[in-house]
C-alpha cells in the first residue's frame, strides 16, 4: 500500500522549516523550564553537533564547500547560551536535591571528568576558557580578518584575470560567471567569519559569568531558601556549575577549533588529513633525523628511556618503510600527463555577442573610480549624466557598460560607441586637473596636458595645490569629473547616432500615453518610422533638442502630405522650433549677435545650389576654401567676445552650409532667417566673404 506524505512534509519544506524550528527551540529553552532528561538530550546533541562540525571542516577540500559555517557558528553559539540559561534555571531551583538535579550529563562532567573536586573543576574550566578565548578564537578571528582584507583587495585583480582569460578565449562566458561568483563568495565568507568569531569570544566571556552566577546564586538559594550548610551548598552548586560550564565549554572549544581549521587552510585538492599525512610523514630524511634526536634524548640519564626509545624506533621504522616503498604512483602519473587535450568546441551562434551601444573601458588604476566598495562615485555620476541627457535632449540614452581593459594605459580610459572608439584620455586618481580657461595669473608644477572634453590647456596637479590653483583662476576638477565631463560631451555630440529605431519606438510609446491620437495619425499613416527617425537625427546632429515632440509631430503631420523628403521636413520642423533653438543658443539675451554672408557670396552659393540640385557639390574649390577660412576666423572672434558663433543665412542655404562647415568648425551654429523669432533683435558682428 503506497501512501504519499503530505505536501508540507516533503524534503524541501522540511529544510525550509529547519531554521524557524531551531530559533523557536532556542527561545523555548530560554523561557520554558526543562526537565533534567530534556537537558541530557540537548547537551548530548550539542556535543554531537560540535563533533560533526569539526569533522566536516577536516574533510572539506575547498573553502566554499562549507559556506554555511559562519551561520553554523552563530547558531551553535546561541544554542549553547540557551542551554546555559535552561540549565542555570534547573541548577538554582533543584540544586539542593543533589548533583544529579540538572541531569546525568552535567553530573558526569562534574564527577568523572573533574574527579568530584570543585577546585580541580574550576582550574580545568579556566584553562579551557583561556585556550578557547585567548588562543583558538583570537587566532581564528585574526586569520579571518586578514583573509577578508586580502580577499577584498585582490578582487579587482582576480576579476581582471578572469576577463583576460575570457577575452583570450581560454574560458567561456558561463565559466567566467562562475569564477566571478566564487571570488565574491570567498570575500563574503571571510568577512562573515570575521564577524562570527566575535560571537565565539562573547560566548567564552558569557561562560565565565554564568559559572560565577551559578556558584554565587546557588550558595544564596541553598543556604537561605533550603537551609543547607555552607559545605553542602558549596559542594552541590559548585559541582553543578562546573559541570554545566564544562559541558558547554568543551563543544565551544571543538567548534572554535573547527573555525580555526576552516580559515587557516590553504586551497588544495586534499582535505586536512590528507595534507597532514602527505606533507609531514612522506620525507624519510626528516623522520630519520627526528628518530635520532628522540633516541638521543632517551639515553640521557633521568629521562623516561622506554617512552623515548619506543617512539624513536617507531619513527625510524616508518622512515624505512617510506624510503623503501615501491614508486607506483609516479609510474601511473605519466600516462595522465600524456593524455590529449580536449577538443575545442565548435563555434555556435551563442559566440556572437551583441555590440554595446555605449561603453567605457578603464585601466586598472581607474578601477577605484568605478568600484563603489572603494568609494568610487563615477557610477553615480553616470546615472546623473543619463538623467540630465534625457531631461535636456528629449530621449533616454542607452546604458553605459563599464569594464576594465588590461591593454589600456594604467591611468587611461576610452569611450566606445557601437564598438568603435570615439574618445580617449587619462585620469589620475588622487590628483586634480587644473584647466586654464584663458585668464589665469600664474603657472603650476605638474603634468601638462589638455582637457579631454574640450581641448583646453590643463595641468594635472597634486591635491595640495588645489586651493592655490583656484586662486590663480584655474578650473579645478577631480579625476572622476574629468571622465564624466568627457563622457557627457561625447554623448551629447553623438546623440543622433544613439537614437535607434527601437529607442524612437519607446519614445513614441511614452508620448502616446498622453497623446495617443497625435502619434497614431502620424506614424505610420502619414510617414514611416524610418523617415521620422531621419528627421530627428538631422535635428540632433546639429545640436537641436527634441524635447518638444508634440510640436515636431504636429508640424510633420501638417507638411507630410506635401513631401516625404527628410531634409525638407527637417527644415520646416526647425522653423517651428525656432524659438526653442534660439533660446538654446542665446539663453538670456534679446539681442542676437550673429555673422552673415556678403551679398555677392550669397548669390554665388545660390547659383551653385541651382546647378547641382541643392547638394552643393559644385562649389568652386577656391571659393570653398575662402568660405571655410573666413568663417573660422569670424567664429574665433565671436568666441573671444564670449559669444556662441552663429552664422545667419537664407533658408535655402542653411542645410548646405551647415553640412559643409560642420566638420571644419564644430562649434558653429547655422540659422536661417525664418527660424528667428520676431521678438529678438539682430546685431551683425561679422561679414563673411566680403573679400571674396
Amino acid at each position: 500500500m503506497n501512501e504519499r506524505l503530505p505536501i508540507w512534509l516533503s524534503g524541501k519544506n522540511i529544510q525550509a522549516f529547519a531554521g524557524p524550528l531551531i530559533i523557536i527551540m532556542m527561545l523555548a529553552m530560554m523561557v520554558l523550564p526543562l526537565p533534567a532528561f530534556a537537558l541530557d538530550i540537548l547537551f548530548s546533541f550539542n556535543i554531537a553537533l560540535a563533533i560533526i562540525v569539526l569533522l566536516t571542516s577536516l574533510y572539506t577540500v575547498r573553502l566554499l564547500e562549507f559556506m554555511s559555517f559562519p551561520t553554523v557558528l552563530l547558531v551553535s553559539t546561541m544554542l549553547r547560551l540557551s542551554l546555559n540559561v535552561a540549565s542555570t534555571r534547573v541548577v538554582l531551583t533543584e540544586g539542593h536535591t543533589g548533583p544529579d538535579a540538572a541531569g546525568k550529563v552535567i553530573e558526569a562532567f562534574g564527577h568523572f571528568l573533574i574527579g568530584g573536586n570543585y577546585t580541580v573543576g574550576i582550574v580545568v574550566f579556566v584553562i579551557l576558557t583561556i585556550i578557547n578565548f585567548v588562543v583558538v578564537t583570537k587566532g581564528a578571528g585574526r586569520i579571518a580578518e586578514v583573509g577578508a582584507r586580502f580577499a577584498l583587495d585582490a578582487m579587482p585583480g582576480k576579476q581582471m584575470a578572469i576577463d583576460a582569460d575570457l577575452n583570450a578565449g581560454l574560458i567561456g562566458e558561463q565559466e567566467a560567471r562562475a569564477r566571478r561568483q566564487t571570488v565574491a563568495q570567498e570575500a563574503e565568507f571571510y568577512g562573515a567569519m570575521d564577524g562570527a568569531s566575535k560571537y565565539v569570544r562573547g560566548d567564552a566571556i558569557a561562560g565565565i559569568i554564568v559559572i560565577i552566577v551559578n556558584i554565587v546564586g546557588g550558595l544564596i538559594v541553598g543556604m537561605l531558601q533550603h537551609n543547607l550548610d555552607f559545605g553542602t551548598a558549596i559542594k552541590n552548586y559548585t559541582l553543578l556549575a562546573i559541570g554545566d560550564g564544562l559541558v558547554a565549554q568543551i563543544p565551544a572549544l571543538i567548534i572554535s577549533t573547527a573555525a580555526g581549521v576552516v580559515v587557516s587552510r590553504v586551497a588544495s585538492d586534499q582535505d586536512i588529513g590528507g595534507q597532514l599525512i602527505t606533507q609531514l610523514f612522506t620525507n624519510p630524511k626528516v623522520m630519520y633525523i627526528t628518530a635520532g634526536i628522540i633516541g638521543g634524548m632517551g639515553l640521557v640519564p633521568g629521562m623516561p628511556h622506554l617512552a623515548f626509545l619506543l617512539l624513536a624506533g617507531a619513527l625510524g621504522g616508518g622512515a624505512y618503510l617510506v624510503s623503501n616503498r615501491p614508486q607506483v604512483s609516479e609510474e601511473k602519473v605519466e600516462p595522465v600527463v600524456q593524455m590529449p587535450a580536449p577538443e575545442i568546441e565548435e563555434a555556435t551562434w551563442q559566440d556572437i555577442l551583441p555590440v554595446d551601444q555605449l561603453g567605457l573601458e578603464v585601466g586598472y588604476r581607474l578601477i577605484p573610480l568605478v568600484d563603489q566598495s572603494q568609494g568610487g562615485e563615477l557610477l553615480k555620476r553616470i546615472k546623473g549624466i543619463r538623467k540630465k541627457f534625457a531631461q535636456e535632449v528629449g530621449f533616454l540614452a542607452p546604458p553605459i557598460h563599464i569594464r576594465d581593459n588590461l591593454e589600456l594605459r594604467p591611468a587611461g580610459y576610452r569611450i566606445m560607441l557601437k564598438g568603435v572608439e570615439i574618445g580617449t584620455g587619462d585620469a589620475f586618481t588622487g590628483q586634480f586637473l587644473a584647466i586654464n580657461p584663458g585668464m589665469v595669473n600664474g603657472t603650476l608644477p605638474g603634468t601638462q596636458t589638455k582637457d579631454p572634453a574640450f581641448g583646453l590647456p590643463a595641468i594635472w596637479i597634486d591635491a595640495a595645490l588645489r586651493d592655490q590653483a583656484q586662486s590663480m583662476g584655474y578650473t579645478v576638477v577631480d579625476a572622476g569629473t574629468v571622465v564624466a565631463t568627457h563622457l557627457n560631451h561625447l554623448i551629447t555630440t553623438h546623440a543622433a547616432e544613439l537614437l535607434g529605431r527601437q529607442d524612437l519606438q519607446k519614445l513614441l510609446d511614452h508620448l502616446s500615453k498622453d497623446s495617443p491620437k497625435l502619434v497614431e495619425d502620424l506614424v505610420p499613416k502619414l510617414i514611416p518610422l524610418s523617415t521620422l527617425q531621419k528627421v530627428l537625427q538631422n535635428l540632433l546632429s546639429e545640436g537641436v533638442h527634441i524635447r518638444d515632440m508634440r510640436t515636431i509631430i504636429e508640424t510633420l503631420a501638417e507638411h507630410a502630405t506635401y513631401t516625404q523628403e527628410p531634409n525638407e521636413l527637417t527644415a520646416v520642423v526647425r522653423v517651428a522650433l525656432g524659438r526653442a533653438i534660439v533660446q538654446q543658443i542665446f539663453p538670456s539675451s534679446n539681442e542676437l549677435q550673429v555673422m552673415t554672408l556678403d551679398s555677392r557670396l550669397e548669390r554665388l552659393l545660390m547659383q551653385a545650389m541651382q546647378t547641382t540640385g541643392g547638394e552643393g557639390a559644385g562649389i568652386e574649390p577656391g571659393l570653398a576654401d575662402t568660405l571655410t577660412k573666413q568663417t573660422a576666423q569670424a567664429a574665433r572672434q565671436q568666441e573671444q567676445l564670449g559669444n556662441t558663433p552663429v552664422l545667419l543665412v537664407p533658408g535655402p542655404l542653411r542645410a548646405l552650409l551647415s553640412r559643409f562647415l560642420r566638420r571644419a568648425i564644430p562649434q558653429l551654429k547655422v540659422l536661417s532667417h525664418a527660424e528667428l523669432p520676431d521678438s529678438k533683435t539682430i546685431k551683425v558682428t561679422s561679414l563673411v566673404g566680403g573679400q571674396a
